[in-house]
């Protein structure tokens, strides 16, 4: 019988399937044959059988390096679910007892075992070592391997420690693998372990059935329940940079109906292993969590994943979203995408070492121009991983479903080429940028580099459209990054040839995102409150006006103008609904709702406007307990410099918090605060003011009143005083 049927008929036997998929089989080959043997393979490619079925074939046993715990479990499970014995496979780590560590290593010296997983810090202890020494050892498998690599997504100093360990336990081949790396994360890699010689096996990192997308971060939490809602039923991972934003996110989906858990690393061990389940079981559909989820979870029929956060790397990126649609079918890819996150993630890096900033400035870079850029995205990753994309329109991305305009570039590629050159292809995009804006940045001025001749010769541009050169360039194959000093720009020789026969570029132009508008200040209403529905929004103006005559009120103590703009976005015809709105909290809505409600509710009617309910995002009660604290200090008529004292925050915010409470109907009684700081005749001819005043605002107020006689402070306590007073 020859070797191939027989390595097939070994595969029914040990794993029962009929044929290898993919690279599968020659990768097992050159494992068999004692090669070292580098495995690059996109989640899903169905790496670890690479190393399981030699190791159950070869003699001696396989030492696999696994970074998680719960990682090694999972494989040591299901290889034994396989086999008849148990004791084929073991993981050695921190979480076993001595005499289950006593056990797993009388199997293993007695030859029983043909699969040992070890995590890169037990395979440093000394006991470990002297153990291992007296094994016959089939070949080390090293799984995560772009752990080693600084430039990979998830660098662990303890990989760096494999190769003299290993050295030291006795030479064996070794099988590397990895489900992300760019060529320059291979060559770490390769290097770190001493094989440069190793048999090299890559499969396509084209996931033609995910469907990616960047979306702006405009009320993302609104976003994420429509488009849960609008995907009901399946299952969805949702990515958040910090702990405190998933917990919270996975509060505001469970109060709107859609059945979430939370998941991060700060949680106790039962609980996230418990939540983990419940995902795996379906007993609920969407996991929010920290990018601390999500390693070897084998759930087929992850149909979305949604980053809350923009991540680190674009390899982080791949990895993550590449938990979707691992049977093939539909999976959804959105981002949302916003400069601002950007700079906290830079923020982040300061205190870091200089090389370890540098190399997170560069990740975040290609991160930004991959959100930024309105060309396939498809083929900006797989330029990414080193691989080309031979289509222009993938069908299956935001991009490519919605194309941007294009704009001849050719000359601005050949001045792009000339600065790269002149600087003798020793620096990076930024810097390269610059010269060609003509900013004379420190760098620039240190380096001499405003003397060039090509100083200055792309001012017509801004970085962003050079940037955008720039990436455009390196898919056209006319530059490229240096591997070994990673982000320096070169010139290839398609490079040379353009700039000796420049012929057309078109150049796709990148997009540009709206931001969020934070300037809303919680006092009074916004500047400007933009309404949903005109017509509806004036009707509800109108029936403002008719109340507050018939209460003797100014209109702003009924409603405020952002609570009518919200009103005639989301259409509420319950008291209920109209809780949810922006400022309208049960009070306000108890005292004034009912007309309101009924209003729109007829409109809704009469206009057959279909509401959008999904829309209606229902925010977690009580969300801030500073307001709960607050409220009890100013029943206990606490001074609001001792409130402020106590939480660590000015006295202005504490009014900012105490107006918020107010506006959305709350009483409060702040005569105790307002007399010790506030004298009387000046109180009366404030609170008279807002009696005649035509809106709120403490601009136009502190220009009546004169701003020499009365502080902003003091009218914004007598607005409070007298919104609570008259209206609440």
């Amino acid at each position: 019988m020859n070797r191939e049927s027989s390595l097939t008929d070994k595969l029914r036997h040990y794993f029962g399937f009929d044929r290898f998929k993919g690279q599968q089989e020659e990768a097992i080959k050159s494992v068999l044959a004692g090669n070292n043997t580098f495995v690059l393979m996109p989640t899903g490619g169905g790496k670890s059988l690479i190393y399981q079925l030699p190791a159950l074939l070869l003699e001696g046993t396989a030492i696999v390096i696994s970074p998680l715990i719960a990682l090694m479990k999972n494989q040591v499970d299901s290889i034994r679910g396989m086999q008849s014995e148990d004791n084929i496979a073991h993981f050695l780590n921190s979480s076993l007892s001595k005499a289950a560590i006593q056990e797993v290593k009388n199997d293993v010296l007695d030859g029983k075992t043909k699969l040992l997983y070890v995590a890169p810090e037990s395979l440093t202890k000394e006991e470990n070592i002297e153990f291992l020494k007296r094994v016959k050892i089939s070949f080390y498998a090293i799984d995560e391997a772009h752990c080693i690599s600084e430039w990979g997504h998830d660098f662990r100093p303890e990989y760096r420690r494999i190769k003299p360990i290993v050295e030291e336990i006795g030479k064996s081949p070794i099988v590397a693998l990895t489900a992300t790396a760019t060529a320059k994360v291979q060559h770490d890699i390769q290097k770190n372990l001493g094989i440069l010689d190793a048999e090299v096996f890559k499969a396509s990192f084209n996931r033609e059935n995910l469907y990616y997308e960047v979306r702006p971060k405009i009320k993302p939490e609104t976003q994420i329940i429509k488009f849960i809602k609008q995907n009901e039923g399946k299952s969805g991972i949702i990515y958040c940079l910090s702990r405190k934003r998933v917990e919270e996110l996975a509060e505001t989906l469970q109060v709107n109906g859609i059945k979430a858990l939370a998941y991060h690393a700060g949680m106790d061990a039962a609980t996230r292993s418990g939540n983990q389940d419940k995902f795996l079981m379906e007993e609920v559909d969407v996991i929010v969590a920290t990018i601390a989820f999500g390693m070897g979870i084998d759930k087929p029929d992850v149909r979305f994943v949604i980053h809350y956060d923009i991540p680190k790397s674009l390899e982080g990126y791949y990895q993550e979203t590449g938990r979707s649609g691992r049977d093939g079918g539909e999976g959804k890819c959105i981002t949302f995408y916003s400069y601002k996150d950007i700079q906290k993630l830079e923020k982040f890096m300061h205190g870091k070492p200089v090389a370890e900033q540098e190399i997170g400035k560069q990740l975040l870079l290609d991160t930004v121009s991959y959100a930024e850029s309105a060309i396939c995205r498809r083929i900006i990753l797989l330029n990414y991983f080193g691989e080309k994309y031979e289509n222009e329109n993938c069908g299956n991305c935001d991009n490519c479903l919605n194309p941007k305009e294009k704009v001849e570039a050719g000359d601005e590629v050949a001045r792009a080429l000339k600065v790269i050159l002149e600087v003798n292809e020793k620096y990076k995009g930024e810097h390269i940028a610059n010269i060609l804006i003509g900013n004379k940045t420190a760098a620039i001025k240190s380096f001499k580099h405003y003397t060039l001749e090509t100083f200055g010769s792309g001012k017509d541009h801004d970085e962003r459209f050079w940037n955008a050169v720039f990436r455009q360039s390196m898919i056209a194959g006319i530059i490229n990054k240096d591997i070994e000093n990673y982000g320096l720009l070169k010139v290839t020789e398609k490079g040379h040839e353009f700039l000796k026969n420049p012929t057309s570029f078109m150049l796709v132009k990148n997009h540009e995102y709206e931001e969020e508008d934070d300037s809303a200040n919680a006092g009074g209403a916004p500047s400007g409150a933009t309404s949903g529905d005109p017509q509806l929004y004036s009707m509800l103006k109108d029936l403002r006006k008719k109340i507050a005559k018939k209460h003797s009120l100014p209109p702003f103590v009924i409603f405020q103008d952002p609570s009518l703009a919200d009103m005639s976005i989301q259409y509420p015809v319950s008291l209920d609904e109209l809780q949810k709105i922006q400022g309208v909290g049960q009070g306000k809505a108890k005292r004034y709702g009912k007309e309101f409600v009924a209003l729109i509710k007829q409109y809704v009617d009469e206009n057959e406007i279909e509401r959008p309910e999904d829309l209606i995002v229902r925010t977690v009660a009580n969300k801030s307990k500073m307001k709960v604290f607050i409220i009890q200090s100013i029943d206990r008529k606490i001074s609001f410099d001792d409130i402020a004292n106590s939480k660590g925050v000015e006295v202005n915010d504490i009014i900012t918090e105490v107006e918020a409470i107010v506006n959305s109907g709350t009483r409060l009684n702040i005569d105790y605060y307002i007399d010790d700081v506030i004298d009387e005749d000046r109180q009366e001819e404030m609170f008279e003011y807002f009696r005649e005043a035509e809106n709120d605002s403490i601009e136009a107020a502190v220009e009546e009143l004169g701003e020499d006689e009365y502080s902003e402070e003091d009218i914004r306590l007598m607005r409070v005083k007298f919104i609570s007073d008259m209206g609440n």
